[in-house]
């Protein structure tokens, strides 16, 4: 089953064929899913004693099952948070893959573990965080949350030397991203949700008032979001580093969507007080244009990550030479280098070019709010900070959002959910594909006259 032979050579290049063409595609098609009794019909068993080789599979996987996954890339997909990675970026994924690396420790994979900190060096200074920060790329930023978090709560234990309250307590705003209380519930701990403001950030007199509620002191970290998902809003990030810095609280910031925009001096204002966050995520895979998966979390004192995520055991003595192990800053041991194809786009192309295609992907979101103000049949939900537009049908029911979701979808036409806004179903544009256009942005609107 090893080994590099002719019949594995022909294999390599219809692979590499299949990438480029599938990336010279403009735009790439939008398919959409299958049910499971067409794909058993069309794909049947693919997994047998003696295996279909590679060619048939690659056929199946070109002529069913990829035509049964909805692309991500393409730029009419304006649901979730979609992703735009770089052809860079793609072809940088073959070879991380092909090279075998592991990147969990210096010792195995140093010069890949040195890439990829320069790609997260190059966050952290968008951020304002210190020369001394530092972090690594994890899955995505429910992993990241999760781990910035654990840290948060141990370095908390040990200022207390190991005190604990009855229940530790971590806050977050109402419009904090499901992951938080996701993390609260692997960590056995409990959430103060917080109302948002009429703007739907959490603002410092808001989680002032909650915390001064509290009898005990259990409140071990504050999550303020950098761009919630549903509407891309950024918390007063400010006001809040005042409050966590005055009560001692550790002040994590959750930008998986939004802080991709430290990139566009025009918007960067938004993010005032992120400098004195103890840590952070950022998601390159969304608004970063990498491919799946990573997100960036980055502390600003790594020892404290380190402190509260390194793993000892007799066969791990080798690895602890003083020097970064990826492994030692999240919630997880054995880990892919999938920081190094976002480090090969950003080394390929220079962070002009990022700046470029983010300041592209928010003057599409500037249009896409005027198109909205300039129909009388839709109206804007809440005005747009980021490059979120949500925005409502007047008239229409959840049943119309629906079907008409449903009928863009089945023509292939645009990819487009319904959302909740306080209760009511609206829809929603995310913008962070820099081939997305204008006349993408009008066209969706027309069919909904």
């Amino acid at each position: 089953m090893h080994g590099y032979s002719d019949e594995v050579d022909q294999l390599a290049q219809k692979i590499l064929e299949y990438a480029r063409d599938r990336m010279r595609l403009d735009p790439v098609p939008l398919d959409g899913p299958k049910p499971y009794a067409y794909l058993k019909e069309a794909a049947g068993e693919t997994i047998s004693p003696e295996g279909i080789g590679g060619d048939r599979a690659l056929q199946l996987f070109d002529d069913v099952l990829s035509r049964a996954c909805i692309s991500v890339d393409n730029p009419r997909y304006l649901s979730f948070i979609p992703a735009a990675p770089t052809e860079e970026a793609c072809l940088f994924d073959l070879v991380v893959g092909a090279s075998s690396v592991y990147g969990g420790s210096w010792l195995e994979g140093a010069g890949a573990v040195y890439a990829e900190n320069q790609a997260l060096a190059w966050i952290a200074g968008l951020a304002g965080f210190p020369e001394s920060s530092g972090g690594v790329f994890v899955q995505g930023g429910t992993l990241g949350n999760l781990s910035a978090l654990v840290a948060a709560r141990h370095t908390a234990q040990v200022a207390r030397n190991d005190v604990r309250p009855a229940r530790w307590v971590v806050a977050c705003s109402a419009d904090a991203h499901s992951s938080i209380e996701h993390a609260a519930r692997v960590m056995d701990i409990d959430i103060l949700r917080i109302p948002s403001d009429e703007l739907g950030r959490l603002t410092p007199d808001r989680l002032e008032e909650a915390l001064a509620a509290r009898e005990e002191d259990d409140v071990f970290a504050v999550v303020a979001t950098g761009g919630t998902t549903n509407y891309g809003i950024v918390d007063d990030l400010a006001g809040v580093a005042q409050v966590c810095e005055r009560r001692g609280i550790w002040m994590h910031v959750d930008g998986a969507y939004g802080l991709a925009a430290l990139a566009a001096p025009s918007v960067r204002h938004l993010f005032d007080g992120l400098e004195k966050a103890d840590s952070l995520i950022v998601d390159p895979h969304k608004w970063l244009f990498a491919p799946f998966d990573a997100c960036a979390l980055i502390y600003r004192d790594p020892e404290q990550g380190r402190a509260a995520h390194t793993q000892h055991a007799g066969y791990l003595d080798a690895v602890e030479t003083g020097e970064w192990n990826p492994s030692d800053y999240a919630i997880h041991l054995s880990r892919r280098a999938r920081g190094l194809p976002f480090w090969f786009s950003l080394a390929a192309n220079g962070t002009d070019a990022y700046t470029e295609a983010v300041e592209e992907t928010l003057r599409v979101a500037a249009a896409a709010e005027e198109a909205v103000k300039a129909r009388p049949y839709v109206e804007l939900v809440r005005e747009r900070q980021l490059s979120v537009v949500v925005f409502r049908r007047l008239g229409w029911t959840p049943e119309d959002y629906q079907e008409w979701s449903d009928s863009l979808m089945k023509a292939h036409f645009a990819f487009v959910l319904p959302t909740k806004h306080e209760g009511e179903t609206v829809t929603r544009f995310a913008i962070v594909n820099p081939k997305t256009t204008v006349n993408d942005i009008t066209a969706i609107l027309d069919t909904m006259a």
